[in-house]
């Protein structure tokens, strides 16, 4: 029988998505930082398939759960409280829609329920050497051989590569063009084939989360290109704006203000002059910024697309994150470097904190990147 979540009160779904998760989610994964191997992850996202809440933002005949955006901010907001840990979710936040929006039947049909049921993991083949922010610039080609596409070229930063089955990447089809944004397609790029080579990069956080995929002469068919050829802009702008929305949403800034309060409090510091002045302009900052995102909010439910709007959110909120994670750091002297959860739960994870907050920055379109798109779209400035 098929629920229609958006017919429930708000408050309703609230207490019925807390009720699930504080049953089912498994008590040794909470407040866990970044996202974790899907090996460890995988028993509470079939637990979710099962229950038909892997994709909250899918519509409902394409396996989703079909959330409006405010019930969507909901389900985030209570698995963000309970501490839910990151699953392999960038086949549901990134290939899945870009197979609904721009995917034919016969592409939907083979990739979509090994998705739903986690059979096939995903990640995201966009940035390379010398093009990430200016992501236009990319060289990795794909030559048509009359039966299908030969691909070579090199990826960087793709997320959990040596995790995932598939690839959905962009690919320069046309060189002899205007404009560097034209002349790029979409493509659907299996992970363990013959000439692809995937090498993990270790960061800061002593994780392997990072990759470099290298493709020589990666043979795909006809049918992996998705959309248009040579329209894969257009593509990628679509699915960046969505992302945008939710990578602006507030949730994430509060938690972290719930720590920083929390680790005040544990210090002594709480109602020191000199912190409460910091932490009062991190709060009206913070609920400037949340008035922002529910004015996006109302504009997306209303059937709008979120614009620069989407650029200001994304800026805004990483860098408050950043701010406050900054805050924390100083706050908690020689405790600045516990990057692992507590033994009761309790979420004081602050070196973990404040290098995801870092990364927030630069993911899903750097600050700087944002900044210049806002100067000359709204600011009319050279």
């Amino acid at each position: 029988m098929t629920v229609d979540y958006n017919a429930m009160s708000d408050d309703a779904f609230r207490t019925l998505v807390h009720e699930f998760v504080s049953h089912h989610y498994p008590k040794e994964l909470r407040f866990q930082i970044g996202q974790l191997h899907h090996e460890v992850t995988k028993g509470w996202y079939q637990t979710l398939s099962r229950r038909g809440w892997v994709a909250p933002g899918w519509p409902v005949e394409n396996g989703g759960m079909g959330l409006n955006p405010t019930k969507r901010i909901i389900f985030n907001e209570v698995f963000d409280a309970h501490g839910c840990a990151r699953y392999a979710d960038n086949g549901v936040m990134m290939a899945g829609p870009l197979l609904i929006g721009f995917g034919t039947s016969a592409q939907r049909e083979r990739f979509l329920p090994k998705v739903l049921n986690g059979e096939e993991v995903w990640c995201q083949g966009y940035s390379e050497p010398g093009s990430g922010s200016d992501l236009a610039s990319l060289r990795t080609e794909a030559v048509w051989n009359g039966d299908g596409w030969n691909i070579t070229g090199q990826k960087i930063w793709t997320s959990r590569a040596n995790q995932a089955d598939w690839c959905h990447m962009l690919v320069r089809t046309d060189k002899n063009v205007t404009k560097p944004q034209d002349g790029i397609s979409y493509f659907l790029v299996p992970l363990k084939v013959a000439g692809v080579t995937i090498r993990p990069i270790n960061i800061l956080s002593m994780k392997d989360d990072f990759c470099e995929v290298f493709l020589d002469n990666v043979k795909v068919p006809a049918d992996a290109l998705v959309g248009q050829l040579h329209k894969g802009w257009a593509i990628v702008k679509a699915l960046m704006g969505g992302e945008r929305l939710f990578i602006g949403a507030s949730a994430q800034s509060f938690n972290a203000l719930k720590i920083l309060r929390q680790l005040a409090k544990d210090t002594g510091r709480w109602g020191e002059p000199a912190f409460m002045d910091r932490y009062v302009r991190l709060v009206a900052d913070l609920y400037d910024h949340n008035s922002l995102y529910e004015a996006g909010l109302e504009k997306v439910r209303a059937g709008g697309e979120l614009g620069l709007e989407g650029a200001m959110l994304k800026v805004h909120q990483t860098e408050m994150y950043k701010r406050i994670a900054s805050a924390a750091v100083e706050l908690a002297g020689p405790y600045a470097g516990v990057s692992s959860a507590q033994a009761d739960g309790r979420d004081s994870q602050v070196a973990a904190h404040f290098l995801a907050s870092l990364s927030t920055t630069i993911y899903g379109g750097s600050s700087e990147v944002q900044r210049n798109i806002l100067a000359k779209q709204a600011l009319n400035l050279p």
